[in-house]
């Protein structure tokens, strides 16, 4: 990516879902735009300290802080995106067992049942983050991982099938703290599983050699 890249808040129609207000959309997506006016800002400021030449010891500090802090606001942009982008209004609930999405899970889980167990149980887990399945795109395989502070925990180079975020902001005008399992049941009914289907490569999984 350019360090001279402009990136526009992208608009999402999730008006209306189940068990998550319009409110807390309104909230959410304010947070978001945050993230893309953040990464564009830094962009822009290291983009003007390179413009000078080469980085001296006494802007090191400032270029290094900048730098890191990048990742951050990049990856909440972009986790952000692939969370609004796999909900819509009247989601199914579960995928169709005939998805591409549920034949990848059967190669990597026992069952479908069991995979969600494993993503619920990731959501579940105390602290804030996301719940992420990712696909490796070398094999097919499914796995979901809990990601921090967005830059950490991400697996280089798979793919984000289904995003969950748990950050308390996703949930807290609905739900208190504890509900938190009340949200993931609000956001498994909004799944756009549609939108996971089209990111979901469909490879056949290599399994394991037992031992």
């Amino acid at each position: 990516m350019s360090i001279n890249a402009t990136y526009k808040a992208k608009q999402f129609d999730l008006s209306g879902l189940r068990g998550i207000s319009d409110q807390t959309l309104e909230l959410h997506f304010k947070l978001y735009e945050g993230y893309v006016a953040n990464t564009n800002l830094l962009n822009e400021r290291i983009a003007e300290l390179l413009s000078r030449g080469p980085i001296g010891q006494d802007l090191m500090p400032t270029y290094s802080e900048m730098t890191r802090r990048l990742g951050f606001e990049y990856n909440g942009m972009v986790l952000h995106e692939y969370y609004f982008g796999n909900m819509k209004k009247g989601g199914s609930g579960d995928p169709s067992p005939r998805s591409a999405f549920v034949q990848q899970v059967a190669l990597s889980f026992a069952s479908y049942d069991a995979w969600k167990a494993h993503f619920v149980g990731v959501g579940k887990m105390r602290g804030v983050g996301w719940a992420i399945c990712y696909q490796d795109p070398m094999n097919g395989r499914l796995s979901n991982h809990w990601i921090t502070l967005h830059e950490e925990g991400n697996i280089a180079g798979f793919i984000p099938v289904l995003v969950m975020d748990v950050w308390e902001h996703a949930f807290i005008l609905d739900y208190k703290p504890a509900e938190r399992p009340r949200y993931i049941e609000a956001f498994f009914s909004n799944i756009d599983w549609d939108a996971v289907e089209e990111r979901v490569k469909t490879r056949k999984a290599v399994r394991p050699v037992a031992a």
